[in-house]
């Protein structure tokens, strides 16, 4: 290279820069000195009889770091980083430390899913600069695998030498700020294999969240804790449940597009070895139309008119009013719920169509019968199914519409409820003393913006447009109109897939890595380690962000591009 670019080249690239970790720690110190990773770097654990998801984490981190081959963001992709590799000193190990007894050390999955208030997440890392060992130290294993993909983020490859930039590096007992951090796919409106699952699955831990490439490389995002699978709808039951088989043979689009027993705990097992918790929820009494293909009998307005019956098509919902109907359901979802190892599981409970209740005549029977109004016969359906639920030690998790239209006075004070239809929403919800889960269509849909599916809308434009973009997710403030008496109610958050126009194809390209950005908005909260405000703090975050985006596509997944890569290497001079 002639001197001249090179100098250009060198100058480029020291613009200023900002560490790549994504989420950012809530307790950072860090340095700008070179130093490289021993072609023998190893990771070894300083207690015994560690548990086998912990061994597995550790040989994916080592892979990932071998593998990745990712150059730095910058002009000259390293090029300025490589001329003090001959003076930098090399790591050579990093040790895991438990600070509790080596007899507490539990496997990864089961911290996973302990209750969230009682979830420990939390670690420290340090770097040194001088080539002696990294060290990852917490309370539990769960802490020690986000520790390790923090660690995993710091490293570049230039000319066939892994290197980081940051050192030294220490983070003091870093922990997310909110305990629930969250994806949802819908899986019943379009189907998604085990292997789409998995992948989507991997993701979530790169950000913390671990995600698996096409090309069976995992990636580590941001802290992404909980994986919120929509598994039926009004369109499908893809879900075959062992008492009830005639579910899935009705409801399931093919006997290719189901999710056997064994498929469920496939998923489950994956999920909890990234140290990912795995809610399913099973949406009732409304969005089951599909239920009435094995039992037409349960259903109301059952393939009727959904212009006038439902939302979106088709049209049906189980006759919340008929105690054979009530009873069907809770054992269905005991049934599901009993195989599942999280405390939680969601019976959905949005967008009850109140005209199909009007208009059926069982339904209206029955209430004239009971003399109930229809809400009231909800309280006794829904006192039923989350009943069965509390017997197995769950705890219910419900959309916003049971607490702020329906008035369901059986809720338990320890249901938690996912706010969607707004995000103003929320202040009313915790008012009433619920815990909630933020997932508002205005800042955390995926899918708005993307088109209307419904046939004969001349302009194509879908119900919750424009498009949310990750820069307005990540302005998303958790304790907006939230007293500090009420900042407990608020576990986190959570962005979501409805997927009436997404499948496998696109999966990757819709979801990353905008979904990225609520991971750091319910790990790191409002304030960044420079005391600087999160909210709105794009510019810092865009960098960043980049850099999860290049490591994404670096291991297969299709994350699509947030500026052109000219920008890219040259943070914030792109800003306007």
């Amino acid at each position: 290279m002639p001197l001249f670019i090179a100098a250009i080249v060198l100058a480029l690239s020291a613009i200023p820069c900002c560490l790549s970790i994504w989420p950012i720690p809530r307790s950072l110190d860090s340095g700008n000195q070179i130093l490289k990773l021993s072609g023998l770097f190893d990771i070894s654990i300083n207690f015994t009889n560690p548990p086998q998801d912990l061994l597995d984490a550790v040989t994916r981190t080592k892979y990932s770091i071998q593998t990745d081959q990712l150059e730095r963001l910058i002009v000259g992709r390293g090029l300025s980083d490589s001329t003090a590799f001959g003076s930098a000193k090399t790591l050579r190990t990093l040790m895991l430390a438990l600070e509790q007894s080596a007899s507490t050390a539990q496997p990864i999955a089961t911290e996973a899913i302990v209750a969230l208030d009682a979830r420990d997440e939390g670690y420290s890392l340090s770097v040194p600069l001088d080539g002696s060992a990294g060290v990852v130290s917490a309370n539990t294993t769960l802490g020690l695998l986000r520790g390790l993909s923090t660690f995993e983020q710091l490293w570049y490859t230039y000319d066939g030498t892994i290197y980081t930039n940051y050192a030294p590096l220490t983070i003091v007992n870093d922990s997310p700020a909110y305990a629930y951090r969250g994806f949802m796919l819908d899986t019943a409106r379009n189907f998604f294999s085990v292997s789409d699952v998995k992948r989507t699955l991997d993701a979530m831990y790169l950000v913390k969240k671990d995600l698996l490439s096409l090309s069976g490389s995992p990636i580590r995002l941001s802290q992404i804790n909980t994986f919120h699978w929509h598994i039926t709808d009004s369109q499908s039951w893809p879900i075959q449940v062992v008492q009830f088989p005639e579910l899935a043979q009705a409801g399931a689009y093919s006997t290719n597009q189901s999710y056997t027993p064994g498929d469920i705990q496939d998923v489950v097992t994956y999920a909890g070895e990234r140290g990912i918790d795995v809610l399913v929820e099973i949406d009732t009494p409304g969005h089951t139309a599909i239920i009435g293909a094995s039992h037409p009998e349960y259903v109301a307005c059952y393939l009727s008119d959904w212009i006038t019956f439902a939302s979106e098509p088709p049209a049906g919902q189980l006759r919340l009013a008929d105690a054979s109907v009530t009873n069907f359901t809770a054992a269905v979802l005991a049934a599901v719920a009993e195989t599942l190892p999280s405390t939680m599981f969601s019976t959905g409970g949005d967008e009850l169509d109140t005209a199909c209740y009007a208009a059926d005549g069982p339904t209206q029977m029955m209430l004239n019968e009971s003399g109930r109004t229809l809400f009231e016969a909800l309280d006794i359906f829904t006192s039923a199914t989350h009943g069965a639920l509390h017997a197995l030690g769950k705890t219910a998790v419900v959309w916003e519409e049971m607490v702020l239209e329906y008035n369901t006075t059986t809720l338990r004070n320890d249901t938690i409820v996912m706010v969607w239809i707004s995000s103003d929403d929320a202040a009313a919800v915790v008012q009433r003393g619920y815990r909630i889960v933020h997932a508002p269509s205005n800042y955390f849909y995926l899918d708005c913006g993307a088109g209307d599916p419904i046939g004969n809308d001349p302009t194509g434009n879908s119900w919750c447009d424009p498009f949310k973009t990750w820069q307005e997710s990540y302005t998303f403030n958790p304790l907006a109109n939230i007293s500090s008496a009420q900042v407990s109610l608020v576990l986190g958050g959570e962005q979501l897939l409805w997927t009436e126009q997404s499948g496998p194809e696109n999966l990757d390209s819709i979801v990353w890595p905008r979904a990225a950005s609520s991971a750091e908005v319910f790990w790191t909260g409002d304030t960044l380690p420079d005391g600087f405000d999160r909210v709105g703090n794009i510019s810092e975050a865009l960098p960043r962000l980049h850099d999860v985006r290049y490591r994404m596509v670096q291991r297969g997944i299709k994350a699509i591009r947030l500026q052109p890569e000219w920008c890219a290497l040259r943070p914030q001079v792109c800003d306007g």
